[in-house]
């Protein structure tokens, strides 16, 4: 199952109003769209993407749940536990691509976003989020291309979802591929809308996970495991998909509707 490795925090920022990144240093390496399983000791231990690589790795967290606001209260200095890196990372293919960030889905996205840009490439970014004081990632991902913004209710940047302004941008640029994480229903979207114009996409989805390593299917998809099949999951595969963007399981096997 992997090695556990305690870490001790040594940066804490805060990205949003419930939203912080914790940076820590790490041996096990990593890629970007790989995810790491974190014990947060007296709660719970949970999966978490990649914000930061190298040798003081970042993981972002959004307080969500009991054990993540927990690990709000947690300061610079405090330890956590981490395992992995587990799961596949993002190809990094063609000359141009569509980044498509929603909510806290850009943590999984900003690294693969740096590594594409320091490949020479071409990279325009949606950063979308409810509203403006919960997009994370933005300046960031500027300072490796174009960034267009958009808010549920318009505070900042295109008023209204993800995927109509993925769409725009599909319609007045050529991509060579299209990478996606977020809500499972705007994914969706962006899925349909890369493969109606035939760009490859890749997308990273999130389901409840026990242990990371396909031993316990609490990560089922379909006929498979996102932890070992996944995270990143690409058009083909999810085109004929029964699960993607309707289904998923809870905490203790049940399927119900996203």
């Amino acid at each position: 199952m992997g090695s556990l490795e305690i870490v001790r925090i040594v940066e804490i920022e805060r990205e949003a109003s419930h939203t912080l990144t914790y940076r820590f240093p790490a041996r096990f390496g990593g890629a970007p769209g790989q995810f790491v399983m974190v014990w947060i000791p007296g709660h719970d231990e949970l999966p978490m993407a990649l914000s930061y690589l190298g040798e003081v790795t970042g993981i972002t967290v959004q307080a969500m749940g009991d054990a993540t606001r927990a690990f709000a209260e947690f300061k610079v200095g405090d330890r956590i536990g981490v395992r992995g890196p587990y799961g596949n990372a993002f190809a990094v293919r063609g000359a141009s691509c569509l980044f498509v960030g929603g909510g806290t889905g850009a943590a999984s996205l900003i690294a693969a976003i740096e590594a594409y840009a320091a490949a020479g490439k071409e990279v325009t970014t949606v950063i979308a989020a409810k509203t403006q004081a919960e997009l994370i990632f933005e300046e960031r991902a500027a300072r490796s291309g174009r960034v267009e913004v958009s808010t549920d209710d318009g505070s900042k940047g295109y008023k209204g979802f993800a995927a109509p302004l993925a769409e725009k941008l599909l319609d007045e640029g050529a991509f060579d591929q299209v990478i996606t994480c977020g809500p499972e229903r705007m994914m969706h979207g962006v899925v349909a809308a890369a493969g109606r114009r035939g760009i490859a996409v890749q997308a990273s989805l999130e389901r409840y996970m026990k242990c990371g390593v396909g031993i316990c299917d609490a990560c089922a998809f379909d006929d498979g495991l996102l932890c070992v099949d996944g995270p990143i999951l690409e058009g083909p595969r999810l085109s004929r998909s029964e699960d993607f963007g309707k289904w998923r399981r809870d905490r203790s096997g049940v399927r119900v509707a996203l």
